[in-house]
């Protein structure tokens, strides 16, 4: 009989979302498209990470580019639907 190994509980919305903002803030490209979509400046990006809706915002961006959010995923090991399950979590 195969021992089934327990599954690792599911990231915190919040510190998902920030993950995902540090993800963005990381690579100036990034950012750059981030910015420019969203038409943010720096001192709002830093305000959303106090924000829960604005962390909900940031999730709602990664989850509106697969190859960014596929990219996401991959770094952090956080399977795409997890991530769409914890932002339903989050205010809109």
């Amino acid at each position: 009989m195969l021992l089934k190994t327990p599954k690792a509980p599911p990231p915190d919305p919040e510190a998902l979302a920030l993950q995902a903002l540090a993800f963005l803030i990381a690579d100036d490209d990034r950012l750059s498209r981030f910015l420019g979509l969203t038409g943010l400046d720096g001192n709002a990006v830093r305000g959303l990470a106090h924000d829960p809706h604005g962390l909900g915002a940031v999730l709602d961006y990664l989850l509106g580019f697969e190859p960014l959010l596929l990219e996401f995923a991959a770094e952090t090991g956080v399977d795409p639907a997890i991530i769409a399950a914890q932002r339903r979590r989050l205010p809109d």
